[in-house]
């Protein structure tokens, strides 16, 4: 497993210009919206390290007319209980197969494996009640 840290951003084009400028390059972007936007890029660093950023509101509904669109003079604030940061692995291997060994374990997925943009995914909890996501990138989905 890779851990990939993952932080909620309200402008995404600001954050990942604030991230490169430390040092992290564009490893790659994910496919625009409908409004046009990017909502998910992951940063590398020379060590490898990567660092996921994904808007934390809706830029469908942005472009829709809500009042956090383009021009507003306060930034959109993060969904309520949403954590800026959340951490997420992706898997070197089938999600399959780590499900099966979570439920080995005695740890039942929060969720079932659901197909997303970039692939698929899932969620667990971790002993303390951490929701983690375990991703299954199809790096062809990525634009």
């Amino acid at each position: 497993m890779k851990p990939i840290p993952i932080r909620y951003v309200r402008d995404l084009p600001a954050a990942q210009r604030f991230y490169e400028a430390l040092g992290l390059g564009l490893d790659f972007a994910g496919r625009p919206s409908r409004a046009g936007r990017t909502r998910w890029v992951e940063l590398t660093g020379p060590s490898g390290a990567v660092l996921a950023l994904h808007t934390a509101d809706d830029p469908d509904a942005a472009e829709l007319g809500s009042a956090k669109g383009p021009g507003s003079e306060q930034p959109a604030a993060l969904p309520q209980g949403e954590p800026p940061v959340e951490l997420a692995f992706e898997a070197v291997e089938p999600l399959e197969d780590v499900v099966e060994r979570l439920r080995v374990a005695g740890y039942e997925p929060a969720t079932a494996i659901v197909d997303e943009s970039f692939g698929r995914s899932f969620r667990a909890r971790d002993p303390e009640g951490l929701e983690l996501q375990i991703n299954e990138h199809d790096r062809a989905l990525h634009g």
